[in-house]
């Protein structure tokens, strides 16, 4: 089976040449190198590699290098300002960048909250123009995610991490499902998927995470599991899980058919990103 992780992170230590602008709860560095190690440890054949928004803002090199030393295991995902009167030709830039897959508007990160927002829309046009998904982390934000899907509806809008907010460390949220109800609303935008991504981590239970599997069910049958795709988060899950219980508590699910666990693990990923890995 094919397995894609939608959703891994890669940076440095912190230095003057690439300075952080905060710092990521995390190890102090997983490289690009480290990423591969561990995916091979368990299985994984490639991963989309979100640059990280808490480090690096909107500058992508330390992902593109990762990209140039490890080609083919990596599909990459650059965050863009919505408030950047130029965004429209950074997406075109970041399209001619090799290894690039998408795109990422991080919502909640002091961006406007008007659906009719023009530099929002900007990027989320862009994205259909040259045929990049446009990854949103919404979290408390999903109804205007809904109606911005719904403005865009050339756009292919993937929501990152099941558009629930996701723990750094434990313990998880009380009640980690409590936006369950708003997240099925998206379902209806034709042109929305869902990441799967950092799941384990809303577990009040230890692995396998039995738990989360009535709401994970409910987005399933929402969504189809043809528009689902599932990922890790890793490194941000790092103080509540392992990678390998990331990935078998979803491989080793009897919740999930293998034919379920083929497309969630890696064939909508392909389909939606037009990308797979290659490991020669």
């Amino acid at each position: 089976m094919l397995t894609i992780d939608a959703q891994v992170h890669a940076y440095e230590r912190d230095h003057p040449g690439r300075p952080w602008a905060a710092v990521l709860h995390g190890p102090a560095q997983v490289t690009g190198g480290d990423m591969v190690e561990a995916m091979n440890a368990v299985g994984v054949d490639g991963a989309l590699l979100v640059s990280p928004f808490t480090m690096y803002r909107y500058d992508a090199s330390y992902a593109i290098e990762t990209h140039t030393r490890h080609p083919g295991r990596f599909g990459l995902i650059k965050p863009i300002d919505p408030a950047d009167p130029a965004n429209a030709e950074t997406v075109a830039d970041w399209k001619a960048t090799p290894g690039t897959v998408g795109i990422r508007i991080m919502l909640n990160r002091g961006v406007s909250d008007d659906p009719a927002d023009p530099g929002i829309n900007r990027v989320l046009a862009a994205g259909a123009r040259h045929g990049l998904p446009v990854n949103i982390l919404g979290w408390g934000r999903l109804a205007q995610t809904r109606a911005l899907a719904a403005r865009n509806p050339d756009t292919s809008i993937v929501i990152d991490h099941l558009g629930l907010q996701q723990p750094f460390e434990p313990p998880p949220p009380a009640q980690p499902f409590a936006d369950l109800p708003e997240v099925l609303k998206l379902a209806a935008q034709p042109n929305v998927a869902i990441k799967i991504t950092g799941a384990c981590t809303l577990s009040r239970e230890a692995y396998p995470y039995k738990d989360i599997w009535d709401p994970l069910a409910r987005i399933f049958d929402a969504f189809g599991i043809g528009r689902c795709m599932w990922g890790t988060d890793w490194t941000r899950a790092v103080a509540l899980l392992t990678y390998k219980q990331g990935v078998d508590a979803f491989r080793d699910s009897d919740r999930l058919s293998d034919g379920d666990k083929r497309t969630l693990m890696g064939g909508t990923l392909r389909r939606v990103y037009g990308w797979s890995p290659t490991t020669a």
